[in-house]
């Protein structure tokens, strides 16, 4: 078995425009050949979504998900190019998949590109901090930071957290592959997160993680 290196995984994507996971994927199936990885995303139609991520998408649909009990609710807008899609249960399904995901995971953007700059920097410079007083060196701190605010990004930005149902994959990768499937690009346009008793003082329940739970069942 060839040694899958991330170089290998980085061209591979450049070449395809498929997402990391997927490129990886095709290259341990293929022992690490360029060629027949390309033709291996190819043949599951990742290789080509990507190509269809600049085209105009003005129909979809508006979701909402309420948790049970009536505890945290999401109201989602996602996109595809057309009206016979949005009423597909194949995009259906996507739609309440990412509405569970907002309600379980508390993102607080859709994409990294929406957190503003003054945030961002912010956190940089905590980040920064807590490094110091960790005790690294001022040569390494700036690249530990740039690793730490991944983290932060995943946390908060939609399409970078983990999707609930299974988290060898990212939210964006979920949408990469209906794009694939369908035969569309799907773009998640905006969101409301609502739960109840938001900035009141009150008892502390752990909602997110029970509708994780309920979303795995």
């Amino acid at each position: 078995m060839a040694e899958i290196t991330a170089a290998m995984v980085k061209e591979l994507r450049e070449k395809s425009g498929a997402g990391m996971m997927d490129c990886k994927k095709a290259l341990v199936a293929t022992d690490g050949n360029m060629e027949k990885a390309i033709d291996y995303l190819r043949e599951k139609g990742l290789a080509s979504a990507a190509k269809k991520s600049g085209r105009i998408t003005a129909e979809g649909l508006v979701d909402s998900y309420i948790h049970a009990g009536g505890k945290i609710g999401v109201l989602l807008e996602v996109n595809c190019e057309t009206d016979f899609v949005a009423k597909t249960d194949e995009f259906k399904e996507l739609v309440r998949d990412i509405a569970m995901q907002i309600a379980a995971a508390r993102p607080q953007y859709v994409t990294k590109e929406e957190v503003p700059e003054n945030i961002v920097a912010k956190e940089k410079e905590i980040l920064a901090a807590q490094a110091a007083n960790e005790g690294k060196p001022a040569k390494i701190i700036e690249k530990m930071v740039e690793g730490r605010i991944e983290k932060f990004y995943k946390d908060i930005c939609l399409l970078e957290q983990p999707f609930i149902k299974d988290t060898d994959k990212t939210v964006k990768q979920l949408v990469t592959e209906k794009i694939a499937k369908i035969g569309e690009n799907i773009s998640v346009r905006r969101f409301v997160r609502y739960e109840l008793g938001e900035g009141l003082e009150k008892r502390k329940d752990d909602f997110a993680a029970e509708v994780a739970a309920q979303a795995r069942k």
